[in-house]
């Protein structure tokens, strides 16, 4: 027999020998996973939805999923509600969480629901706004790109990296890399740009024709195709709103989060188990708002959740007021509070819907740039992000709910004003028919006295 024959019946021979141990190893491992994932998504749920969800306690962690629109709402909403007293050293320029701060009422942050392990549970509401999941993939690459881009003006990366570390030393200000995710997507990209760039220098890309596409210009910048494939992707970005609501980020303090989102990136299957606790916390937050529905997200926010802040602070401040002088100095900033209640009521003006698509810039104007992407494009982002797609459409219906709830209170609160003020016209014609009654009974009076007296006469 041949040596080339013979080297390809030993090859089809170890082939059959390994293929039952490899396909054993690889069952081993799905049913390791599977249990590890169960486990973890048991411990996760809660036995039954809180009865008093909607209802406001101590202290509000605002979930804040990245491109949604979410600093819009801490900047023109709870900023001006909450005093910087009253918020927890880590809300987006703080990065040191103090959970024994007394007076922490406001939690506003990029961190996942594994934030809500190192709160007082029993006295935590929870608030976060979800995303059309292409719209937001679409968002974190223009991003990402916006802010590496700003490195370029540096000849080189050494440049850029040492500039950036001396900046960030004197700098007591926390910038946009020390947050998540972008610390890990705005140091990838700007290595890309930079390797990009020195291509060019080359002439690596002349044979590259010229792209309308912007998401598509190879030479420039990593393309929207390359992007969404590359690891660092696939494990912050895909499906990361399912994952930061479980709390299984790259960043969550979880000690089982590693194993679990492994299993579950090795696994598509185990997915669903991730997708029902995300789930069961979205029932159970406070409030759950829409990108897409900025301005109605916007006024039911206010409602929801600002009113109820309003009512809140105020109560706190006037027990405050009666406390111990000795804390006078401690407790200005609530005395010299005064919440502005129109501003909430009134926050259907144009002026909010403008200021939540700007403030952030989620990404809005660069709709008809996307039109250029190819629908195969599109359609794999779907595909991987088929849990926060899953998760949206049941935000949606959780938002409708809140609508109706909103709804059912406006309607309510009208009826009793109708009823109030029914009942002060009734009250107000009775009155008035006694006072009438009352004159009528004087005048005759009166007269029958003046009668009286003439005949005395």
């Amino acid at each position: 027999m041949a040596p080339a024959k013979k080297f390809v019946m030993l090859v089809m021979v170890f082939t059959l020998v390994n293929a039952p141990i490899n396909a054993y190893s690889t069952e081993k491992d799905f049913v390791h996973c599977e249990s590890t994932v169960k486990k973890w998504a048991a411990s996760s749920l809660d036995a039954e939805v809180k009865e008093d969800r909607h209802t406001l306690r101590d202290l509000l962690f605002f979930l804040h999923i990245p491109r949604t629109g979410g600093r819009t709402y801490f900047h023109c909403f709870l900023k001006k509600m909450y005093t910087s007293y009253l918020e927890c050293p880590r809300s987006y320029d703080k990065l040191r969480f103090d959970p024994s701060q007394p007076n922490c009422r406001l939690m506003v942050t990029h961190d996942d629901y594994s934030m809500v392990s190192k709160l007082p549970q029993e006295r935590t509401s929870v608030v976060t706004i979800l995303r059309n999941p292409v719209d937001r993939v679409f968002s974190t690459y223009e991003f990402s790109v916006e802010v590496a881009a700003r490195f370029l003006v540096h000849p080189n990366l050494t440049s850029a990296t040492q500039m950036t570390k001396r900046i960030r030393s004197k700098n007591k200000e926390v910038s946009t890399l020390d947050i998540w995710p972008w610390k890990y997507l705005v140091p990838w990209m700007r290595e890309d740009l930079f390797s990009r760039r020195d291509a060019r220098k080359r002439g690596d890309f002349n044979s590259i024709r010229e792209s309308n596409d912007s998401y598509d210009m190879e030479d420039v910048v990593m393309p929207l195709r390359e992007f969404i494939n590359d690891p660092v992707a696939r494990d912050i970005i895909h499906n990361g709103a399912t994952l930061q609501v479980a709390g299984l980020t790259n960043n969550s303090y979880f000690s089982e989060s590693h194993e679990v989102r492994h299993c579950v990136r090795k696994y598509q299957a185990l997915g669903e188990y991730v997708l029902e606790v995300a789930k069961k916390r979205l029932d159970n937050m406070l409030y759950v708002g829409l990108t897409e529905d900025h301005r109605e997200s916007a006024t039911m926010f206010a409602n929801v959740v600002g009113l109820q802040v309003i009512s809140q602070l105020q109560a706190l401040s006037s027990s405050m007021e009666q406390a111990d002088k000795n804390t006078s100095d401690m407790n200005s900033s609530f005395q010299n509070y005064q919440p502005d209640s129109n501003y909430l009521l009134n926050s259907t003006n144009d002026q909010k819907a403008t200021d939540i698509s700007v403030t952030e810039n989620v990404g809005t104007s660069n709709e008809n740039a996307r039109l250029q992407v190819p629908e195969v494009v599109l359609q794999q982002i779907m595909s991987l992000n088929n849990l926060d797609v899953e998760l949206y459409n049941y935000a949606q219906g959780i938002f409708a709910q809140q609508r109706k709830r909103l709804m059912s209170k406006l309607v309510e609160a009208e009826r009793q004003l109708i009823t109030l003020s029914s009942s002060y016209a009734i009250h107000f014609w009775k009155v008035l028919s006694l006072v009438l009654l009352l004159l009528v009974l004087l005048v005759l009076l009166v007269n029958a006295r003046r009668r009286t007296l003439k005949v005395k006469v």
